[in-house]
C-alpha cells in the first residue's frame, strides 16, 4: 500500500482479552523507503477487573478440607457470572456444596439468578477430599501448598464476550509436628464419675519409622481407666493408627481432656497432648435418683 507524503492511514485492530490483568500488546509495522524498514512498539494496559475474589481454606481433623470462595462485584454495573470452576491437583477430588435438596431435586442456593448487581456478592463452598492412593503423601504436607486454581467466567452484557478471571489457590498446610494426634469419636456430654470412651488417631508426619509407647497421666478432674501404659508398636512414615481409651471425669462443667503421653522409644522423644478437647460433665442420673 502506497501513501502520499503528509497523509496518514488509520486502522483499528480488535483483539480479545480473556484474562484481565497486565496486558502488553506488540505492534509491528513493515514499510519501504530506500530500503525495507521495520518498526515495533510495545504498550502496557491494565484492563479493569469488576470482581473482587477472596478464598479461604478450612482444615479438618480428617483427610479432607473445605474451600470458601467469596465473589463480590466492585464495579458500578451488573456482572453476569457464567461459570465458576476449580482445577485441583491430581491428589484431590471436589464436591460443590452450593445446592439445596428441595422436594427431591437439587436447586442452586443462588436460585436462577446468574448476575451480580453493583456491590453485591455471593459465597461458594467446596468440600475437597484426598484420594486414597495419596493419603500418606497428604499427611506429610506442611507449610504453603499449591492447590491449583479457580476459574470464573463472567461478562458485562448477556450478548457480550465472556471474560476469564483466574485466581491461583494456595493454602497453609497445618504444621502438626512429628506426631499428630486427632480425635475420631468422643461424646459431647458425659456423666460425672461414669466411664466413657474416646477414640484417638495418631499420624507419623516424619520420614522415619517410630516405635511408640502410650502413657496416661491423671489430672485433678480426669481419671484414666485400665493399664496406665500401652505398647502401640511401630508406625511407618505417613501412616496412622487408632486406639480407644477409657476415662471418667470427677468434676462437673466443661472439662478438658489432658494427660496423654506418647514416647518414641527409638529416639526417646516424648510427646505431650493436653487440652486435646473439651467435654460437658453433668450429674449422674443414677446417683440423683438414689
Amino acid at each position: 500500500m502506497a501513501t502520499i507524503v503528509g497523509y496518514c492511514i488509520d486502522d483499528v485492530i480488535h483483539d480479545r482479552i480473556m484474562n484481565p490483568g497486565r496486558v502488553v500488546p506488540k505492534s509491528s509495522l513493515s514499510f519501504q523507503l530506500d530500503v525495507p524498514m521495520f518498526l515495533r512498539k510495545l504498550r502496557v494496559y491494565f484492563p479493569s477487573q469488576p470482581l473482587d475474589v477472596k478464598t479461604k481454606f478450612y482444615n479438618s481433623d480428617k483427610d479432607d478440607l473445605f474451600l470458601e470462595v467469596k465473589i463480590e462485584n466492585i464495579s458500578s454495573s451488573t456482572v453476569f457470572i457464567r461459570e465458576v470452576s476449580l482445577e485441583l491437583p491430581e491428589m484431590y477430588t471436589e464436591e460443590a456444596l452450593n445446592t439445596l435438596n428441595m422436594d427431591g431435586e437439587d436447586e442452586c442456593t443462588f436460585g436462577t439468578r446468574t448476575f451480580l448487581q453493583a456491590a453485591e456478592g455471593r459465597h461458594y463452598l467446596y468440600h475437597l477430599r484426598v484420594k486414597e492412593e495419596y493419603l500418606e503423601k497428604a499427611r506429610t504436607l506442611s507449610g504453603p501448598t499449591e492447590m491449583g486454581k479457580l476459574d470464573i467466567l463472567w461478562k458485562k452484557e448477556l450478548g457480550g464476550i465472556a471474560m476469564l478471571h483466574t485466581v491461583p489457590l494456595q493454602r497453609e498446610a497445618p504444621c502438626c509436628g512429628e506426631l499428630q494426634l486427632s480425635l475420631e469419636t468422643i461424646p459431647d456430654t458425659v456423666a460425672r464419675e461414669e466411664p466413657f470412651q474416646i477414640t484417638c488417631k495418631i499420624t507419623n508426619c516424619t520420614e522415619k519409622k517410630m516405635k511408640l509407647l502410650l502413657k496416661m497421666s491423671d489430672t485433678t478432674s480426669i481419671r484414666w481407666c485400665g493399664c496406665s501404659r500401652r505398647n502401640l508398636g511401630n508406625l511407618l512414615p505417613g501412616s496412622s493408627l487408632s486406639f480407644t481409651l477409657t476415662l471418667l471425669c470427677l468434676k462437673l462443667g466443661l472439662r478438658k481432656i489432658s494427660g496423654i503421653r506418647i514416647i518414641n522409644t527409638t529416639t526417646k522423644t516424648k510427646y505431650r497432648y493436653d487440652g486435646v478437647t473439651t467435654v460437658c460433665v453433668v450429674p449422674s442420673m443414677v446417683k440423683m435418683q438414689s
